[in-house]
């Protein structure tokens, strides 16, 4: 396979030469037993949808159910109409409910599991009274329920506005788990995912949010599945983790040190509820039921290589890390095109981008190198980097 002519972020080109070994994970297995592994997936746009970025989004529902079929079929469960699926950035409320519906109904015909998000992204932005937030919230956890979906509910942007310290987080999440059929997941976001949560449960200081977060799970330890933990802090996260009630579980959604969290210690580990777990989903699999086995090592011998591509994918600014999970989708194969609710897309570099590409195959993520190569070529060629 010929060489691909990259640029650098520096300015420049270097020449890279694709592999041509297909990624050797295929669908099927044993059933991920020692941790629960979800993927929070992305939507696939219409690319024939005559839209604005002030549009709604207009999505492929065939493409994107069939992506949830692909990390179904490798033995993940998947985390819907999260971040990952550019809620809130791209993805509104109707659409994110309208995925909901479809994915979880998808979920029971193959026997996948499923979590979906309910937070209150129908309320415009702005500040609101505290009982308004908490009826969105009520309004969203009824349809993902009653979808048959376990429910997260997601960080809010209105209560983060709203709220005038932990005693508003306090309430409204209490009456919220009150109301909750099943044990949910409770999503701590932080602001480099989304900068509109700066401050949440009350406190720009982590430590004293922190209080007001475990004070949620004590209050509620029956209603509590776990807590996904999206701070980019390992630390942090481990020290959460050992002071949940028995029984709580803690999900990572560190995409910085999630091998080294899921492997665990010796006072326990991490289950997992990640965006980076869209492209690295074979993969990711492979490696838990070789951790299934015991074998840690093994399992840090897989995933420890991919670390350097999330932390590409995810670096400032974090939120736009959705734009090269949907790049690597269409260069393995998944989608017909690099095209992205929004008009996200344009929201990385080409050099971040060819860098995204370089990185994942050199880890082995493309079921067909050459189609992945073919097809870099083509948007290199398009951004006039001569081939």
């Amino acid at each position: 396979m010929s060489a691909l002519t990259l640029p650098r972020a520096g300015g420049g080109t270097f020449s890279h030469t694709p592999r041509t070994e297909p990624s050797p994970y295929v669908p099927g297995g044993s059933p991920l037993v020692s941790r629960t592994v979800l993927s929070a997936a992305h939507v696939v746009a219409d690319p024939y949808a005559d839209t604005s970025p002030d549009s709604a989004a207009a999505v492929d529902w065939d493409a994107t159910l069939a992506f949830r079929r692909h990390l179904w079929a490798h033995g993940l469960g998947v985390a819907e109409a999260m971040d990952t699926a550019q809620r809130g950035m791209g993805l509104d409320w109707a659409g994110a409910a309208e995925l909901i519906r479809r994915s979880a109904a998808e979920a029971r015909s193959v026997g996948g599991a499923i979590a979906c998000g309910a937070g209150t992204d129908q309320l415009p932005p702005g500040t609101h009274d505290l009982a308004t937030v908490t009826a969105a919230y009520e309004e969203q956890l009824a349809l993902v329920e009653g979808s048959g979906a376990q429910a997260v509910l997601m960080a809010s942007r209105a209560l983060a506005a709203t709220a005038t310290g932990p005693d508003d987080y306090l309430t409204a999440y209490g009456h919220l788990l009150r109301q909750a059929g099943e044990p949910v997941i409770l999503h701590w976001l932080g602001p480099m995912f989304d900068p509109a949560l700066e401050g949440y449960w009350g406190s720009a200081d982590l430590d004293t949010a922190t209080e007001t977060f475990l004070q949620v799970v004590a209050a509620h330890p029956d209603k509590v599945d776990g807590i996904k933990v999206s701070l980019l802090d390992a630390r942090r996260e481990v020290e959460l983790r050992r002071r949940l009630p028995e029984g709580v579980r803690c999900y990572t959604g560190d995409d910085f040190h999630y091998p080294e969290l899921i492997a665990g210690d010796e006072h326990g580990f991490s289950h997992a509820l990640l965006g980076v777990f869209d492209p690295l989903g074979p993969l990711a699999a492979e490696a838990v039921r070789v951790l299934d086995t015991g074998d840690t090592d093994g399992f840090r011998k897989l995933l420890d290589p991919t670390v350097e591509l999330s932390r590409h994918l995810f670096r400032t600014p974090t939120r736009f890390y959705k734009t090269g999970v949907v790049l690597l989708a269409w260069l393995a194969g998944h989608q017909s095109h690099f095209t992205m609710v929004g008009g996200l897309q344009s929201a990385r570099s080409l050099p971040h981008l060819a860098r995204a590409y370089q990185l994942a195959d050199g880890v082995g993520l493309f079921p067909d190198p050459e189609l992945a190569a073919t097809r870099m070529r083509a948007l290199l060629t398009v951004h006039g980097v001569p081939q």
